[in-house]
């Protein structure tokens, strides 16, 4: 995809699969979240309205929730669906943790495969019961295709991050998870599984990219939990699994030869619904959509990167 700005000082555009990122000076990133969505790592042909701010504004929040825990890239938000952060090197995994049984971790075991990432997940378990404590299950960061499941002693043995960063990506992974679940139940939520990127800078490790969103996590509401786990109900949750949920009932799964099914207004609709009941949900506050035209938004981002030379 073609860029859609020129700012000042631009050494790098990227297109991904929900965000434009624009690199500054090779020192800092300008991320423009989309309304763009993808689902088994396909982007699909209808953009969701206000999906974009959504995504930015919780995933800003939520790195300020946590900046405490480590250094996070975050420098900005000029407008709700663009970020002005520092530029890091990415580790190539993803660090996705999980705290119940559920998404591709029961499909895993649902198959019989107890084994995930080299993770053995304990026998007797059902559909969304939680884990004795939460797991680790990394994937590797595919700049194309798809991410594939990977073991932490794969990780280091492959060199593809030393075992003394793993270290640390690891606690800060358990450790942004837990407050990931603090702020969760202040909600009546619950933090069910969710992903971090980390990359460095000199010798320094960041946390980048999103946290907390709809798209890297899912959440559960606790009211209720209990009582459908042991009747074997269906748990209410907010998240995009409703999105692949509806893809999978279509017949698609992302795998060759398989089409995307169409999309009608009342079903985007619903969605952008979904993601805002979501936003209002997890950080409290009622959702005001704000639309820009392409002049504005370059305007009050180029006036942020400004700021960041002087």
């Amino acid at each position: 995809m073609k860029a859609a700005f020129e700012f000042k000082q631009q050494t790098g555009f990227y297109s991904g699969k929900v965000r434009d990122v624009y690199s500054i000076a090779d020192r800092w990133l300008v991320m423009i979240a989309s309304n763009r969505i993808s689902a088994f790592d396909v982007i699909l042909p209808e953009p969701i309205p206000h999906k974009g701010q959504v995504l930015n504004q919780i995933a800003a929040y939520m790195l300020r929730a946590s900046s405490d825990i480590c250094p996070n890239w975050l420098l900005s938000t000029p407008t709700g669906n663009s970020s002005i952060g520092k530029k890091c090197t990415p580790f190539k995994v993803e660090m996705v943790i999980r705290g119940n049984l559920t998404g591709h971790s029961w499909r895993t075991y649902q198959s019989g495969n107890k084994v995930l990432c080299g993770v053995t997940m304990p026998d007797g378990m059902k559909e969304n019961d939680f884990f004795p404590e939460p797991i680790i299950t990394p994937t590797t960061k595919a700049s194309a295709g798809h991410d594939e499941d990977i073991s932490k002693e794969a990780i280091i043995e492959q060199g593809i991050v030393s075992a003394e960063d793993y270290a640390v990506i690891e606690s800060y992974t358990r450790r942004l998870f837990a407050r990931g679940k603090q702020l969760a139940v202040k909600q009546g939520l619950i933090l069910v599984d969710t992903k971090y990127e980390f990359g460095k800078i000199d010798e320094t490790i960041y946390l980048m990219d999103e946290i907390h969103t709809p798209d890297s996590s899912r959440y559960f509401y606790a009211d209720g939990f209990e009582e459908r786990q042991a009747t074997g109900e269906k748990q209410l949750q907010l998240s995009k699994e409703f999105v692949r949920e509806w893809l999978i009932a279509n017949n698609f799964m992302g795998k060759e030869g398989q089409e995307v099914p169409a999309m009608s207004k009342e079903w985007i609709a619903t969605i952008s619904d979904r993601y805002i009941e979501l936003y209002e949900k997890v950080i409290g506050e009622k959702f005001v959509p704000v639309e820009y035209s392409d002049e504005e938004l370059f305007t009050i981002i180029s006036a942020g990167l400004e700021k960041l030379e002087h």
